[in-house]
Protein backbone atom coordinates (compact mmCIF):
# COMPACT_ATOMS: atom_id res chain seq x y z
CA UNK A 1 0.00 0.00 0.00
CA UNK A 2 1.33 3.53 -1.02
CA UNK A 3 1.87 6.30 1.87
CA UNK A 4 -1.07 8.28 -0.35
CA UNK A 5 -3.11 5.28 -0.01
CA UNK A 6 -2.23 4.68 3.77
CA UNK A 7 -3.39 8.17 4.88
CA UNK A 8 -6.80 7.86 2.96
CA UNK A 9 -7.70 4.53 4.01
CA UNK A 10 -6.52 5.81 8.20
CA UNK A 11 -8.60 9.39 7.29
CA UNK A 12 -11.75 7.85 5.37
CA UNK A 13 -11.87 5.08 8.90
CA UNK A 14 -11.56 8.18 11.19
CA UNK A 15 -14.21 10.11 8.93
CA UNK A 16 -16.70 7.02 9.32
CA UNK A 17 -16.31 6.01 12.68
CA UNK A 18 -15.71 9.64 13.80
CA UNK A 19 -18.28 10.95 12.38
CA UNK A 20 -20.67 8.32 14.02
CA UNK A 21 -18.90 9.67 17.27
CA UNK A 22 -19.49 13.64 16.59
CA UNK A 23 -23.14 12.68 16.45
CA UNK A 24 -23.31 10.62 19.47
CA UNK A 25 -21.07 13.92 21.81
CA UNK A 26 -23.78 15.97 19.86
CA UNK A 27 -26.29 13.23 21.53
CA UNK A 28 -24.79 13.03 24.38
CA UNK A 29 -24.26 16.63 25.41
CA UNK A 30 -28.36 16.99 25.35
CA UNK A 31 -28.14 13.52 27.58
CA UNK A 32 -25.62 15.06 29.81
CA UNK A 33 -27.38 18.05 30.29
CA UNK A 34 -30.83 16.76 31.09
CA UNK A 35 -29.31 14.02 33.34
CA UNK A 36 -27.72 16.72 35.53
CA UNK A 37 -30.57 18.68 35.92
CA UNK A 38 -32.64 16.11 36.60
CA UNK A 39 -30.68 13.80 39.41
CA UNK A 40 -27.77 16.21 40.36
CA UNK A 41 -24.27 15.04 40.73
CA UNK A 42 -24.84 12.15 43.09
CA UNK A 43 -26.99 10.14 40.60
CA UNK A 44 -24.61 10.85 38.02
CA UNK A 45 -21.65 9.36 40.36
CA UNK A 46 -23.81 6.35 41.19
CA UNK A 47 -24.68 6.12 37.32
CA UNK A 48 -21.13 5.93 36.12
CA UNK A 49 -19.67 3.41 39.42
CA UNK A 50 -22.77 0.78 38.29
CA UNK A 51 -21.80 1.27 34.43
CA UNK A 52 -18.33 0.63 35.67
CA UNK A 53 -19.15 -2.46 37.33
CA UNK A 54 -20.79 -3.97 34.09
CA UNK A 55 -17.93 -2.53 32.11
CA UNK A 56 -15.55 -4.44 34.55
CA UNK A 57 -17.51 -7.72 34.78
CA UNK A 58 -17.55 -7.54 30.72
CA UNK A 59 -14.06 -7.54 30.89
CA UNK A 60 -13.37 -10.48 32.58
CA UNK A 61 -16.25 -13.02 31.39
CA UNK A 62 -15.63 -11.61 27.88
CA UNK A 63 -12.28 -13.38 28.08
CA UNK A 64 -10.36 -11.17 25.27
CA UNK A 65 -13.33 -11.78 23.04
CA UNK A 66 -13.31 -8.90 21.33
CA UNK A 67 -9.70 -9.11 20.04
CA UNK A 68 -9.25 -12.33 19.56
CA UNK A 69 -12.70 -12.74 17.69
CA UNK A 70 -11.61 -9.76 15.23
CA UNK A 71 -8.40 -11.56 14.61
CA UNK A 72 -9.99 -14.83 13.66
CA UNK A 73 -12.35 -13.49 11.68
CA UNK A 74 -10.32 -11.14 9.96
CA UNK A 75 -8.12 -14.38 9.56
CA UNK A 76 -10.99 -16.29 7.79
CA UNK A 77 -12.16 -13.69 5.77
CA UNK A 78 -8.76 -12.93 4.30
CA UNK A 79 -7.75 -16.64 3.84
CA UNK A 80 -10.60 -18.96 4.44
CA UNK A 81 -13.52 -17.50 1.97
CA UNK A 82 -17.43 -17.48 3.07
CA UNK A 83 -16.89 -21.22 4.02
CA UNK A 84 -14.13 -20.75 6.69
CA UNK A 85 -16.31 -17.55 7.64
CA UNK A 86 -19.31 -19.18 8.18
CA UNK A 87 -17.57 -21.70 10.45
CA UNK A 88 -15.63 -19.09 12.73
CA UNK A 89 -19.21 -17.39 13.06
CA UNK A 90 -20.43 -20.29 14.85
CA UNK A 91 -17.81 -21.01 16.40
CA UNK A 92 -17.83 -17.46 18.03
CA UNK A 93 -21.54 -17.64 18.43
CA UNK A 94 -21.35 -20.22 20.59
CA UNK A 95 -18.51 -19.26 22.69
CA UNK A 96 -19.65 -15.58 23.59
CA UNK A 97 -23.32 -17.42 24.40
CA UNK A 98 -21.40 -19.42 27.11
CA UNK A 99 -19.39 -16.62 28.26
CA UNK A 100 -22.05 -14.17 28.88
CA UNK A 101 -24.31 -16.77 30.62
CA UNK A 102 -21.25 -17.36 33.06
CA UNK A 103 -20.39 -14.06 33.56
CA UNK A 104 -24.22 -13.01 34.16
CA UNK A 105 -24.47 -15.86 36.87
CA UNK A 106 -20.87 -15.29 38.86
CA UNK A 107 -22.08 -11.57 38.74
CA UNK A 108 -25.19 -12.27 40.33
CA UNK A 109 -23.95 -14.87 42.96
CA UNK A 110 -20.72 -12.21 43.92
CA UNK A 111 -24.14 -9.27 44.31
CA UNK A 112 -23.51 -9.27 47.74
CA UNK A 113 -19.80 -8.75 48.05
CA UNK A 114 -20.06 -6.19 44.90
CA UNK A 115 -22.57 -3.87 47.21
CA UNK A 116 -20.53 -4.32 50.41
CA UNK A 117 -16.77 -3.68 48.89
CA UNK A 118 -17.78 -1.52 46.11
CA UNK A 119 -20.59 0.29 47.05
CA UNK A 120 -20.12 0.67 50.69
CA UNK A 121 -23.51 0.15 51.40
CA UNK A 122 -25.35 -4.33 51.25
CA UNK A 123 -28.22 -2.92 50.89
CA UNK A 124 -27.99 -2.52 47.66
CA UNK A 125 -27.00 -5.93 46.64
CA UNK A 126 -30.71 -6.35 45.28
CA UNK A 127 -29.75 -3.98 42.55
CA UNK A 128 -26.26 -4.93 41.78
CA UNK A 129 -28.25 -8.59 40.64
CA UNK A 130 -30.23 -6.76 38.12
CA UNK A 131 -27.02 -5.21 36.98
CA UNK A 132 -25.88 -9.14 35.90
CA UNK A 133 -28.38 -8.81 33.16
CA UNK A 134 -26.23 -5.81 31.58
CA UNK A 135 -22.86 -8.20 31.79
CA UNK A 136 -24.76 -10.72 29.81
CA UNK A 137 -25.84 -8.35 27.12
CA UNK A 138 -22.43 -7.15 26.93
CA UNK A 139 -20.78 -9.76 26.33
CA UNK A 140 -22.65 -10.80 23.39
CA UNK A 141 -22.37 -6.75 21.79
CA UNK A 142 -18.63 -7.48 22.11
CA UNK A 143 -19.10 -10.35 20.23
CA UNK A 144 -21.43 -8.42 17.74
CA UNK A 145 -18.76 -6.24 17.35
CA UNK A 146 -16.04 -8.44 16.78
CA UNK A 147 -17.35 -10.35 13.53
CA UNK A 148 -18.69 -6.95 12.41
CA UNK A 149 -15.09 -5.64 12.82
CA UNK A 150 -13.32 -8.61 11.22
CA UNK A 151 -15.32 -8.24 8.40
CA UNK A 152 -14.55 -4.66 7.93
CA UNK A 153 -18.18 -3.75 8.17
CA UNK A 154 -17.13 -0.12 9.63
CA UNK A 155 -20.51 1.63 8.27
CA UNK A 156 -22.48 -1.08 9.81
CA UNK A 157 -20.61 -0.07 13.57
CA UNK A 158 -20.84 3.61 12.82
CA UNK A 159 -24.57 3.07 11.98
CA UNK A 160 -25.12 0.92 15.65
CA UNK A 161 -23.00 3.12 17.43
CA UNK A 162 -25.20 6.39 16.14
CA UNK A 163 -28.85 4.86 16.84
CA UNK A 164 -28.09 3.13 20.30
CA UNK A 165 -26.48 6.82 21.26
CA UNK A 166 -29.94 8.67 20.09
CA UNK A 167 -32.10 5.42 21.32
CA UNK A 168 -30.49 5.11 24.48
CA UNK A 169 -31.03 8.50 25.21
CA UNK A 170 -34.32 9.03 24.56
CA UNK A 171 -34.98 5.93 26.95
CA UNK A 172 -32.80 7.01 29.68
CA UNK A 173 -34.29 10.53 29.90
CA UNK A 174 -37.76 8.65 30.13
CA UNK A 175 -36.34 6.63 32.84
CA UNK A 176 -35.36 9.25 34.75
CA UNK A 177 -38.00 12.01 34.08
CA UNK A 178 -40.74 9.32 35.49
CA UNK A 179 -38.81 7.38 38.08
CA UNK A 180 -35.48 9.65 38.83
CA UNK A 181 -33.03 8.19 41.13
CA UNK A 182 -34.68 5.21 41.51
CA UNK A 183 -34.59 4.43 37.79
CA UNK A 184 -30.62 4.55 37.71
CA UNK A 185 -30.33 0.48 37.31
CA UNK A 186 -32.51 0.95 34.21
CA UNK A 187 -30.45 3.28 32.86
CA UNK A 188 -27.34 1.56 33.08
CA UNK A 189 -28.88 -1.44 31.38
CA UNK A 190 -30.48 0.67 28.58
CA UNK A 191 -26.79 1.01 26.58
CA UNK A 192 -25.97 -2.95 26.68
CA UNK A 193 -29.59 -3.56 25.86
CA UNK A 194 -29.83 -1.24 22.99
CA UNK A 195 -26.71 -2.15 21.60
CA UNK A 196 -26.73 -5.34 21.81
CA UNK A 197 -30.54 -5.71 19.96
CA UNK A 198 -29.11 -3.35 16.86
CA UNK A 199 -26.41 -5.50 16.65
CA UNK A 200 -27.93 -8.08 16.86
CA UNK A 201 -30.21 -6.88 13.56
CA UNK A 202 -26.58 -6.12 11.58
CA UNK A 203 -25.00 -9.47 12.27
CA UNK A 204 -28.20 -10.71 10.47
CA UNK A 205 -28.10 -8.58 7.52
CA UNK A 206 -24.66 -10.67 6.43
CA UNK A 207 -26.88 -13.32 4.93
CA UNK A 208 -26.66 -17.23 5.97
CA UNK A 209 -23.67 -19.06 7.57
CA UNK A 210 -22.04 -20.91 4.99
CA UNK A 211 -19.17 -23.21 5.21
CA UNK A 212 -19.59 -27.20 7.57
CA UNK A 213 -20.95 -27.04 10.96
CA UNK A 214 -17.58 -27.74 13.35
CA UNK A 215 -18.90 -30.53 15.95
CA UNK A 216 -18.35 -30.12 19.66
CA UNK A 217 -15.02 -31.06 20.00
CA UNK A 218 -13.83 -28.85 17.23
CA UNK A 219 -15.52 -26.14 19.26
CA UNK A 220 -13.93 -26.94 22.71
CA UNK A 221 -10.63 -26.62 20.84
CA UNK A 222 -10.57 -23.37 19.32
CA UNK A 223 -12.11 -21.99 22.29
CA UNK A 224 -9.39 -22.89 24.66
CA UNK A 225 -6.89 -21.70 22.08
CA UNK A 226 -8.93 -18.49 22.16
CA UNK A 227 -9.06 -18.41 25.57
CA UNK A 228 -5.22 -18.69 25.69
CA UNK A 229 -5.15 -16.05 23.32
CA UNK A 230 -7.71 -13.33 24.94
CA UNK A 231 -6.45 -14.33 28.79
CA UNK A 232 -3.87 -11.25 27.99
CA UNK A 233 -6.47 -9.39 26.56
CA UNK A 234 -8.53 -9.65 29.30
CA UNK A 235 -5.93 -8.92 32.19
CA UNK A 236 -5.42 -5.63 30.49
CA UNK A 237 -8.87 -4.94 30.00
CA UNK A 238 -9.45 -5.59 33.73
CA UNK A 239 -6.57 -3.58 34.71
CA UNK A 240 -8.19 -0.64 33.24
CA UNK A 241 -11.75 -1.14 34.13
CA UNK A 242 -10.80 -2.30 37.51
CA UNK A 243 -7.89 1.17 37.93
CA UNK A 244 -11.31 3.06 37.14
CA UNK A 245 -13.40 1.35 39.32
CA UNK A 246 -10.72 2.11 42.41
CA UNK A 247 -10.11 5.85 41.54
CA UNK A 248 -14.14 6.26 42.02
CA UNK A 249 -14.54 4.13 45.04
CA UNK A 250 -11.45 5.76 46.74
CA UNK A 251 -13.55 9.37 45.98
CA UNK A 252 -16.67 7.97 46.88
CA UNK A 253 -15.12 6.43 50.23
CA UNK A 254 -13.17 9.73 50.79
CA UNK A 255 -15.12 12.46 49.10
CA UNK A 256 -18.66 11.59 49.17
CA UNK A 257 -21.10 10.95 45.91
CA UNK A 258 -21.32 14.70 44.73
CA UNK A 259 -17.58 14.25 44.40
CA UNK A 260 -17.85 11.14 42.24
CA UNK A 261 -20.52 12.96 40.31
CA UNK A 262 -17.67 15.82 39.63
CA UNK A 263 -15.36 13.10 38.57
CA UNK A 264 -17.30 11.49 36.56
CA UNK A 265 -18.48 14.90 34.80
CA UNK A 266 -15.18 15.37 33.68
CA UNK A 267 -14.41 11.73 32.31
CA UNK A 268 -17.25 11.86 30.13
CA UNK A 269 -16.35 14.90 28.55
CA UNK A 270 -12.55 13.98 28.60
CA UNK A 271 -13.44 10.47 27.19
CA UNK A 272 -16.70 11.15 24.73
CA UNK A 273 -14.43 13.73 22.33
CA UNK A 274 -12.02 11.67 22.30
CA UNK A 275 -13.42 8.90 20.65
CA UNK A 276 -14.18 10.96 17.64
CA UNK A 277 -10.10 9.89 16.64
CA UNK A 278 -9.59 6.99 19.17
CA UNK A 279 -12.28 4.79 18.12
CA UNK A 280 -11.30 4.13 14.96
CA UNK A 281 -7.66 3.18 15.66
CA UNK A 282 -9.39 -0.53 16.93
CA UNK A 283 -11.49 -0.58 14.06
CA UNK A 284 -9.41 0.07 11.37
CA UNK A 285 -5.75 0.43 12.66
CA UNK A 286 -5.51 -2.44 14.72
CA UNK A 287 -6.06 -5.13 11.58
CA UNK A 288 -3.95 -3.23 9.14
CA UNK A 289 -0.82 -3.06 11.61
CA UNK A 290 -1.10 -6.82 12.91
CA UNK A 291 -0.56 -7.61 9.04
CA UNK A 292 2.69 -5.99 8.37
CA UNK A 293 3.80 -6.11 12.40
CA UNK A 294 6.94 -8.24 10.94
CA UNK A 295 8.18 -5.81 8.60
CA UNK A 296 9.83 -3.37 10.79
CA UNK A 297 10.14 -0.60 8.63
CA UNK A 298 6.10 -0.70 7.20
CA UNK A 299 5.11 -0.83 10.74
CA UNK A 300 7.12 2.12 11.71
CA UNK A 301 5.48 4.05 8.82
CA UNK A 302 2.01 2.99 9.81
CA UNK A 303 2.68 4.05 13.30
CA UNK A 304 4.00 7.27 12.34
CA UNK A 305 1.08 7.84 10.23
CA UNK A 306 -1.96 6.98 12.61
CA UNK A 307 -0.13 9.12 15.09
CA UNK A 308 0.29 12.18 12.59
CA UNK A 309 -3.23 12.19 11.58
CA UNK A 310 -4.64 11.51 15.22
CA UNK A 311 -2.49 15.02 16.16
CA UNK A 312 -3.91 16.55 13.91
CA UNK A 313 -7.58 15.73 14.48
CA UNK A 314 -7.20 15.89 18.13
CA UNK A 315 -5.44 19.33 18.24
CA UNK A 316 -8.23 22.12 17.55
CA UNK A 317 -10.38 20.27 19.44
CA UNK A 318 -8.45 19.92 22.00
CA UNK A 319 -7.42 23.41 22.07
CA UNK A 320 -10.73 24.65 22.26
CA UNK A 321 -12.05 22.02 25.42
CA UNK A 322 -9.01 23.67 27.17
CA UNK A 323 -9.98 27.31 26.45
CA UNK A 324 -13.87 27.03 27.31
CA UNK A 325 -13.65 24.92 30.32
CA UNK A 326 -15.52 26.69 32.88
CA UNK A 327 -18.25 27.22 30.02
CA UNK A 328 -18.27 23.61 28.88
CA UNK A 329 -19.11 22.15 32.24
CA UNK A 330 -21.36 25.01 33.02
CA UNK A 331 -23.56 24.56 29.89
CA UNK A 332 -23.10 20.47 30.10
CA UNK A 333 -24.09 20.27 33.33
CA UNK A 334 -25.16 22.21 36.34
CA UNK A 335 -23.14 25.09 38.47
CA UNK A 336 -23.26 21.90 40.90
CA UNK A 337 -20.36 20.56 39.12
CA UNK A 338 -17.98 23.69 39.12
CA UNK A 339 -15.17 21.33 40.52
CA UNK A 340 -15.03 19.88 37.56
CA UNK A 341 -13.51 22.20 35.59
CA UNK A 342 -10.32 21.84 37.51
CA UNK A 343 -10.05 18.20 36.86
CA UNK A 344 -11.11 18.67 32.96
CA UNK A 345 -8.47 21.09 32.90
CA UNK A 346 -5.71 18.73 33.68
CA UNK A 347 -7.68 15.33 32.07
CA UNK A 348 -6.71 17.50 28.84
CA UNK A 349 -3.45 17.83 29.07
CA UNK A 350 -2.98 14.12 29.41
CA UNK A 351 -4.99 13.11 26.56
CA UNK A 352 -2.54 14.81 24.66
CA UNK A 353 0.22 11.98 25.62
CA UNK A 354 -2.74 9.94 25.29
CA UNK A 355 -3.00 10.04 21.22
CA UNK A 356 0.49 10.27 21.12
CA UNK A 357 1.04 6.60 23.26
CA UNK A 358 -2.16 4.87 21.57
CA UNK A 359 -0.96 3.82 17.99
CA UNK A 360 2.39 2.77 19.71
CA UNK A 361 0.55 1.19 22.29
CA UNK A 362 -1.02 -1.30 19.24
CA UNK A 363 2.90 -2.16 18.23
CA UNK A 364 2.69 -4.34 21.78
CA UNK A 365 -0.69 -6.05 21.21
CA UNK A 366 -0.37 -6.57 17.29
CA UNK A 367 2.82 -8.74 18.25
CA UNK A 368 1.63 -10.80 20.58
CA UNK A 369 3.13 -9.69 23.73
CA UNK A 370 0.29 -9.78 25.81
CA UNK A 371 2.29 -10.23 28.87
CA UNK A 372 4.26 -6.87 28.08
CA UNK A 373 0.79 -5.35 27.32
CA UNK A 374 -0.41 -6.18 30.79
CA UNK A 375 2.92 -5.11 32.15
CA UNK A 376 2.30 -1.73 30.73
CA UNK A 377 -1.38 -1.36 31.31
CA UNK A 378 -0.76 -2.44 34.64
CA UNK A 379 2.22 0.35 35.60
CA UNK A 380 0.29 2.95 34.25
CA UNK A 381 -3.18 2.38 36.03
CA UNK A 382 -1.32 2.06 39.23
CA UNK A 383 0.19 5.49 38.98
CA UNK A 384 -3.45 6.67 38.46
CA UNK A 385 -4.57 5.05 41.45
CA UNK A 386 -1.81 5.76 43.47
CA UNK A 387 -1.74 9.56 42.22
CA UNK A 388 -5.43 9.66 43.32
CA UNK A 389 -5.00 8.06 46.57
CA UNK A 390 -1.93 10.43 47.88
CA UNK A 391 -3.42 13.83 46.64
CA UNK A 392 -7.05 13.05 48.05
CA UNK A 393 -6.38 14.70 51.08
CA UNK A 394 -4.48 17.62 49.31
CA UNK A 395 -6.41 18.41 46.49
CA UNK A 396 -9.69 17.00 46.84
CA UNK A 397 -11.21 15.77 43.94
CA UNK A 398 -8.64 17.59 41.72
CA UNK A 399 -6.21 14.86 42.40
CA UNK A 400 -7.92 12.64 39.48
CA UNK A 401 -7.23 14.77 36.75
CA UNK A 402 -3.33 15.73 38.31
CA UNK A 403 -3.17 11.77 38.41
CA UNK A 404 -4.12 11.16 35.08
CA UNK A 405 -1.51 13.52 33.49
CA UNK A 406 0.57 11.84 35.58
CA UNK A 407 -0.46 8.42 34.25
CA UNK A 408 0.20 8.98 30.46
CA UNK A 409 3.52 10.92 31.76
CA UNK A 410 4.58 7.65 32.70
CA UNK A 411 3.03 5.26 30.12
CA UNK A 412 4.41 7.51 27.35
CA UNK A 413 7.83 6.51 27.55
CA UNK A 414 6.97 2.98 28.12
CA UNK A 415 5.08 2.51 25.20
CA UNK A 416 7.53 3.88 23.41
CA UNK A 417 10.32 1.88 24.21
CA UNK A 418 8.24 -1.21 23.84
CA UNK A 419 7.66 -0.20 20.09
CA UNK A 420 11.68 0.72 19.66
CA UNK A 421 12.39 -3.37 20.64
CA UNK A 422 9.79 -4.63 18.51
CA UNK A 423 9.96 -2.91 15.20
CA UNK A 424 13.09 -0.39 16.00
CA UNK A 425 10.04 2.46 15.91
CA UNK A 426 11.28 6.08 15.37
CA UNK A 427 9.36 9.16 15.97
CA UNK A 428 9.22 10.98 12.48
CA UNK A 429 10.28 14.51 11.90
CA UNK A 430 6.10 15.42 10.98
CA UNK A 431 5.51 14.00 14.46
CA UNK A 432 7.83 15.58 16.31
CA UNK A 433 7.17 18.98 14.99
CA UNK A 434 3.35 18.55 15.52
CA UNK A 435 3.55 17.04 19.35
CA UNK A 436 6.32 20.33 20.60
CA UNK A 437 3.64 22.98 18.37
CA UNK A 438 0.84 21.02 19.90
CA UNK A 439 1.87 21.01 23.46
CA UNK A 440 3.46 24.16 23.45
CA UNK A 441 0.26 25.80 22.49
CA UNK A 442 -2.03 23.73 25.08
CA UNK A 443 0.30 24.82 27.66
CA UNK A 444 0.11 28.77 26.65
CA UNK A 445 -3.64 28.17 26.53
CA UNK A 446 -4.19 26.35 29.71
CA UNK A 447 -1.75 28.60 31.81
CA UNK A 448 -3.62 31.67 30.29
CA UNK A 449 -7.31 30.38 31.36
CA UNK A 450 -6.48 30.40 34.90
CA UNK A 451 -4.60 33.65 35.22
CA UNK A 452 -7.64 35.36 33.12
CA UNK A 453 -10.75 33.02 31.74
CA UNK A 454 -11.84 35.69 28.65
CA UNK A 455 -8.40 35.65 27.90
CA UNK A 456 -7.71 31.87 27.80
CA UNK A 457 -10.56 31.34 25.68
CA UNK A 458 -9.42 34.14 23.34
CA UNK A 459 -5.88 31.94 22.44
CA UNK A 460 -8.23 28.62 22.38
CA UNK A 461 -10.19 29.81 19.88
CA UNK A 462 -7.21 31.23 17.98
CA UNK A 463 -4.86 28.13 18.31
CA UNK A 464 -7.20 26.17 17.30
CA UNK A 465 -7.90 27.73 14.66
CA UNK A 466 -4.53 27.69 13.51
CA UNK A 467 -4.24 23.94 13.69
CA UNK A 468 -7.16 23.08 12.01
CA UNK A 469 -5.72 25.26 9.22
CA UNK A 470 -3.23 23.57 9.52
CA UNK A 471 -4.64 20.04 9.89
CA UNK A 472 -6.74 20.41 6.52
CA UNK A 473 -3.74 21.93 4.39
CA UNK A 474 -1.45 19.14 5.82
CA UNK A 475 -4.67 16.38 5.60
CA UNK A 476 -5.42 17.64 2.00
CA UNK A 477 -1.65 17.29 0.89
CA UNK A 478 -1.28 13.79 2.34
CA UNK A 479 -4.22 12.56 0.91
CA UNK A 480 -3.44 14.40 -2.21
CA UNK A 481 -6.73 15.59 -2.38
CA UNK A 482 -8.25 17.01 -5.34
CA UNK A 483 -11.07 19.55 -5.55
CA UNK A 484 -11.96 22.07 -3.21
CA UNK A 485 -9.54 20.23 -0.58
CA UNK A 486 -6.63 20.36 -2.94
CA UNK A 487 -6.62 24.06 -4.25
CA UNK A 488 -6.83 24.64 -0.08
CA UNK A 489 -3.60 22.88 0.83
CA UNK A 490 -2.27 24.46 -2.90
CA UNK A 491 -2.96 27.73 -0.92
CA UNK A 492 -1.32 26.97 2.35
CA UNK A 493 1.56 25.94 0.45
CA UNK A 494 1.73 28.63 -1.54
CA UNK A 495 1.75 30.99 1.72
CA UNK A 496 4.32 28.39 3.49
CA UNK A 497 6.96 29.47 0.52
CA UNK A 498 6.03 33.00 0.77
CA UNK A 499 6.48 32.97 4.79
CA UNK A 500 10.08 31.30 3.99
CA UNK A 501 11.18 34.35 1.23
CA UNK A 502 10.41 36.47 3.98
CA UNK A 503 11.80 35.64 6.33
Amino acid sequence: MSTTSSYRTILRSSSIIGGAQVINILVGLIRMKIVAVLIGPTGVGLIGLYANLVQAATTVAGLGIGNVGTRRIATAHAEGGAGEVGRTRRILFWGALILAALGALGFWLLRGIIAEQMLDDPEKSKYVAWLAIGVALNVGAVSQSALLTGMRRIGDLARINVLAGILGTIVNIVILWIWGMQGLIAVVLVSPAVTFMLGHIFVSRLGPLEGRRPILREMMSEWGEMARLGFAFMLSGVVATVGALVVRTLVQRELGPDALGQFQAAWVIGMTYLGVVLSAMGTDYFPRLTAVINDPKAATRMVNEQTEVALLLTAPILLTMLGFVPWVISLLYTSDFAPAVEILRWQLLGDILKVMSWPMAFVIVAAGAGKTFVGTETAAMSVFALGTFIGLPMLGVTATGVAFLAMYVVYLPLVYWQARLRINFRMSEAVRKQTIIFLLAAIVVDLTSRWYQPAGATIGILSAVAMGFWALISLSKLTEAKGKLGRIAAFGERVREWTIRER
